[in-house]
């Protein structure tokens, strides 16, 4: 039967774009699917502050009625702007392996993006750095995590076959969490503390954490980020979004934030209990049962396993011991937690200062993935 394209125009229609994937990888041990709601507010254009600066279509790929395949197209003009490129970004694609299929979607995003005067098209990316990105080329037989996609191993085959090249890549880290606290680290915190009057600081509650520090966070990751492939600085919409969706949720223990003597935040490390098997056991659903899953995983009997989410440094403060500030107070409470190991989670495989950060961990570089371009 031959493939048909069309472009997702109903609620109807996205949430069978964000559920594909889920029928896509029943079988796969190593998939875990996205918070399906979350999801679907990601992709609308009355929820997600990232439409402030960005246009976007989403298509399925059907054959027999059935669909087949996804993609989104996006136009980040600020990213456009600030890298001076006339780029589309595609993201959110699963197919199956089928050329037929992968070429009908890849038509219609190179087809949108040139119907708005774009020069280029690179991905998998999403509308913002925190978005799931860079398509998986190694580490296929590995648990993904609740931030990273996962896919098949004929998905970068299919993409070569089309034309399409590296633009970068990003690698992955599993550490192991030491057995007891690294002297050196210690020392070099002292140090810092004393040279530079820093501190690290507890917050007692997540709504203190919210109003003391909470738009500091992502203000740092703006500053921090910046440089970094592709990436375009939060707006305070979305600054206000991310601080309701995921400050309510975190573990206060395994956060470190370094303050100056005035209270202004200068680092901070963050991460979160491994939700990946949870995520797996409700398939990214809620209801009826899925959110005691995820509750379990977070506030009951949570896993031995983090995500580290967000590692920042004020640049002036950057290869002067702060790392060591902020890896001490995360080690006391990932050792009393008994926490085994960490992931990383993506880094650019250029990023060779915080690579150099892991330098006391057993580690295992255990996954790459990459970002295609294309000239059109």
């Amino acid at each position: 039967m031959p493939v048909t394209v069309k472009r997702v125009e109903n609620n109807r229609q996205l949430k069978a774009f964000v559920d594909f994937p889920n029928k896509l990888y029943k079988e796969s041990p190593y998939y875990v699917p996205e918070l399906f709601d979350d999801a679907v507010n990601t992709l609308r254009k009355d929820r997600n502050a990232a439409f402030e600066f960005c246009d976007a279509d989403y298509f399925l790929a059907y054959r027999n009625g059935e669909v087949v395949g996804r993609i989104a197209v996006i136009e980040n003009k600020a990213s456009n702007e600030k890298w001076g490129q006339k780029a589309a970004r595609f993201g959110w694609v699963d197919f199956i392996d089928d050329a037929e299929v992968v070429d009908a979607l890849f038509a219609a995003a190179e087809g949108w993006a040139r119907e708005h005067g774009l020069h280029e098209i690179q991905g998998p990316l999403g509308f913002t750095d925190l978005d799931r990105e860079g398509m998986l080329i190694e580490g296929f037989d590995r648990l993904g995590t609740m931030s990273t996609m996962y896919n098949h191993p004929y998905y970068p085959q299919h993409m070569e076959r089309m034309g399409y090249v590296k633009d970068v890549d990003w690698v992955e880290f599993l550490l192991k969490v030491p057995e007891k606290k690294w002297e050196k680290a210690e020392r070099v915190a002292a140090i810092v503390e004393r040279k530079f009057g820093l501190r690290t600081v507890r917050c007692k509650s997540r709504s203190e954490l919210a109003k003391r520090y909470g738009y500091q966070l992502f203000s740092l990751v703006n500053e921090c980020y910046a440089p970094l492939y592709g990436f375009t600085p939060l707006t305070d919409k979305q600054i206000d979004q991310l601080i309701k969706m995921y400050l309510p949720v975190v573990d206060l223990r395994l956060i470190s934030l370094v303050v100056d003597r005035d209270d202004n935040l200068v680092g901070m490390g963050v991460s979160i209990y491994s939700l990946s098997e949870a995520l797996r056991k409700c398939r990214g659903r809620m209801l009826p049962f899925g959110w005691w899953y995820l509750l379990k995983a977070l506030f009951v009997k949570p896993p031995k396993r983090l995500d580290f989410l967000l590692v920042a440094v004020k640049p002036e403060y950057q290869s002067k011991g702060v790392f060591a500030l902020i890896f001490n107070q995360m080690l006391d409470n990932f050792m009393a937690l008994g926490i085994v190991d960490v992931e990383s989670n993506p880094e650019l495989e250029t990023n060779h200062k915080i690579q150099s950060q892991w330098s006391e961990f057993e580690k295992e570089q255990h996954k790459r993935r990459r970002a295609y371009k294309k000239e059109l």
